[in-house]
């Protein structure tokens, strides 16, 4: 990138944006330019676009939001469903007799969870590069769904414990394309300030299906054991991985690509789509498929140290998640017949769903993020000491019910905080959310030998784990703040800041005075 001699990186003149005389043109003349090999683009708001009159292009942007809400979110967050059912039905089918029929023993149990995970790692960088790459995510992600419902359904065919790791496996190795690609997706519509709403709404599907889970389980196991001569857990995995198959093929002609490789859009459209995020982080998004590259992103990603920072913060989140994977186990401690504890893990799933879509909307309102992940983690803490200092029923049950909202409230947060804090390049983004997501994901593998059934009712060690994993995320959260407040403060003076960019043309007088900010 060449730079004009008295003008920095950002076009302002040689004395910056504050008078700091270290801008000089012998300072530029000298200034290595991170990144020079990556192509950058002048940024100049569209044709059909820089027509507008301000109520014109707000009256536009309000339809194309409710357009792209309307086509993305709810199929989006039914197929979210369905992953999160077909990689979380293990402890239902044992309670419906699983580990009875395959003759289960030890840990081999919590092997059959845990595996999953191994593949679930494996996957994630690769295919959001791959999607990246590709640039078809209406594609490429109901694809990836019907193979995982042909995989989850085989699941009922299963007749040793080897045939079941086998498949928990290649099911992990498959829905690892999912969540992450669905994150990327939505970094790559909607803009910083509405992402966690949007991320809040999508990770609502695995909370209502927490809630839904545990009824249709329920369902299936009181009404269909023996029927045709199967058991009530091999009928769980047929009727969930059909339906699971059905709502993939009806995704390939709902779901969008992105912006520009979306057909359903207008001309006029489809330029404020891509001109909305470009004023939002100050440079172009995803372009072309040529333009993408899949080592290039994954070594920024790897060289920001946010990244790692937002790491182990989720992974911290979900190692104290955990306990949703034998959810249906801890509430069986409350003493309940098999029917009864099952329709028992629904009202905390249905809280968590409140409370995040409470909190992740005035995240988005305010601009906040840090408070918003960490007092939710404080009230899981509070629940998880709860959970182990007592085996009497109304307090144990009043804790499960916080520990669910408790974690999760905040985490929605945290995945829209990977956007905010890292919105470019594209590919860096999308490297940084797969691999933030599959090595938080690693928590689930060790985490799954932490429920034996020996250590109920208390589960104490289970208990003190994602206490303790909670208050490390908090820590976490609390490192990262400080990181980008001073970021955030080097930009007020004009610095340059890696990862961060100048206000695009066109940008409103008052957002361009301010220009690009991480979100704190």
């Amino acid at each position: 990138m060449e730079i004009d001699k008295g003008r920095d990186e950002f076009g302002h003149g040689s004395y910056g944006v504050t008078g700091d005389s270290k801008f000089n043109s012998e300072f530029i003349d000298n200034a290595e330019i991170p990144n020079a090999d990556v192509p950058v683009r002048k940024l100049e708001a569209p044709p059909l676009v820089r027509d507008m009159t301000l109520e014109e292009r707000m009256h536009l942007e309000k339809k194309l939001v409710r357009r792209i809400d309307t086509r993305l979110l709810p199929m989006m967050i039914i197929m979210y469903i369905m992953n999160y059912i077909d990689r979380n039905n293990l402890p239902a089918a044992k309670l419906a007799g699983m580990s009875d029929d395959l003759k289960l023993k030890g840990d081999e149990f919590q092997t059959a969870v845990s595996i999953l995970f191994v593949g679930y790692l494996l996957m994630q960088v690769p295919s959001n590069l791959l999607l990246n790459k590709i640039g078809k995510p209406g594609i490429y992600l109901p694809c990836c769904m019907v193979i995982w419902g042909i995989i989850s359904g085989a699941t009922a065919a299963c007749q040793t414990y080897g045939g079941l790791v086998a498949v928990r496996f290649f099911l992990g190795f498959v829905e690892a394309a999912y969540f992450p690609g669905c994150l990327y997706l939505l970094s790559s519509w909607y803009t910083r300030k509405e992402l966690a709403f949007r991320t809040a709404m999508l990770y609502s599907g695995s909370l209502i299906s927490g809630a839904f889970s545990g009824l249709i389980a329920a369902g299936i196991t009181g009404n269909m054991d023996g029927d045709l001569g199967l058991r009530a857990w091999r009928w769980l995995f047929i009727i969930e991985g059909a339906v699971t198959v059905v709502i993939a093929f009806g995704a390939v002609f709902v779901l969008p690509n992105f912006p520009r490789t979306t057909k359903w859009l207008s001309e006029e459209e489809r330029q404020l789509a891509v001109w909305r995020l470009q004023e939002d982080i100050g440079t172009d998004d995803w372009v072309s498929s040529s333009d993408q590259t899949f080592f290039h992103g994954f070594k920024l990603a790897v060289q920001d140290v946010k990244m790692w920072i937002l790491m182990v913060m989720l992974t911290g989140i979900v190692s104290a998640g955990s306990v949703t994977n034998f959810f249906a186990l801890v509430v069986k401690t409350l003493g309940y017949n098999k029917v009864n504890t099952l329709l028992l893990t629904a009202p905390p799933y249905v809280l968590a769903v409140i409370t995040t879509f409470i909190n992740a909307w005035h995240a988005d309102r305010t601009g906040e993020r840090y408070l918003h992940v960490v007092l939710p983690l404080c009230v899981a803490v509070a629940a998880f000491i709860l959970g182990v200092a007592t085996t009497a029923t109304a307090p144990r049950y009043v804790a499960m019910m916080l520990m669910v909202p408790g974690v999760y409230t905040g985490y929605v947060v945290v995945l829209a905080w990977i956007a905010n804090v890292m919105p470019r390049p594209p590919a860096k983004r999308a490297a940084a959310q797969a691999a933030i997501n599959a090595v938080s994901n690693c928590s689930s593998i060790y985490a799954s030998y932490m429920y034996p059934d020996s250590a109920a009712p208390r589960y104490t060690v289970a208990f003190a784990v994602d206490c303790a994993t909670a208050a490390l995320a908090i820590i976490m959260a609390t490192i990262l703040r400080f990181i980008l407040v001073r970021l955030n403060k080097k930009l007020d003076r004009g610095e340059h800041v890696e990862g961060a960019v100048g206000t695009a043309a066109g940008v409103p007088e008052e957002e361009a005075k301010k220009g690009f900010r991480f979100l704190v």
